[in-house]
C-alpha cells in the first residue's frame, strides 16, 4: 500500500510540474531565445518531449510484456538526438506529443507487474518510483532555467 501511495504522490507531482512547464509553452514568448550556451527554449521543449516519449515507449513496452529498446549511446550523443528529432516540429505538436506521452505514462504507472524500467542502455533500471522523480526533477530544472531566462529577457 505504501508503494502505491508514494507512487499516487509522485504522479501528481509530474503532472503538476508538467502542466507549469507546457503552461509556459503556451505563453507566447520567443521560443528562440537562447537558455543554453547550444539550446534555446524551443529545443528544450523538444529534448523534454523527447525523453518523456522514451520514458512512456519503456513503460508500455513493460505492460504489454514487449522488452523495451532503450535509447543507446552516450547522454551527450542521446541528448543532442534530443534536439535534432524534435527541431522541425512546432511548440504545439511537441505539446501535443508530450501530452500523450504523458498519458501512456499514467496509464502503466500503477501497473504492479512492471518491475523496474530502463532508462538508457549501458545505465541502470529505476523503480517507478524513482523514475517518477526523476522525470520530475528534469523537467522541474528546465522549467527553472527557462523562467530565469525570460525573466531577465521581459524585463
Amino acid at each position: 500500500m505504501k508503494r502505491i501511495n508514494e507512487i499516487e504522490i509522485n504522479i501528481d507531482r509530474l503532472k503538476s510540474e508538467l502542466k507549469n512547464f507546457i503552461s509556459f509553452f503556451e505563453q507566447g514568448y520567443d521560443y528562440n531565445v537562447m537558455v543554453y550556451e547550444l539550446w534555446n527554449a524551443k529545443n528544450i521543449l523538444g529534448h523534454v518531449t523527447f525523453w518523456h516519449e522514451s520514458f512512456a515507449r519503456n513503460i508500455s513496452d513493460l505492460g504489454k510484456g514487449i522488452k523495451p529498446n532503450p535509447l543507446k549511446g552516450k547522454l551527450s550523443e542521446v541528448n543532442q538526438l534530443s534536439i535534432e528529432t524534435t527541431q522541425n516540429t512546432s511548440i504545439n505538436g511537441l505539446i501535443v506529443r508530450l501530452e500523450k506521452a504523458q498519458a501512456t505514462i499514467e496509464k502503466y504507472i500503477f501497473d504492479k507487474k512492471i518491475g523496474p524500467i530502463p532508462y538508457k542502455k549501458g545505465s541502470r533500471d529505476y523503480s517507478r518510483e524513482e523514475y517518477l522523480e526523476i522525470v520530475t526533477n528534469h523537467i522541474h530544472k528546465h522549467l527553472n532555467d527557462l523562467r530565469k531566462k525570460y525573466c531577465k529577457t521581459t524585463k
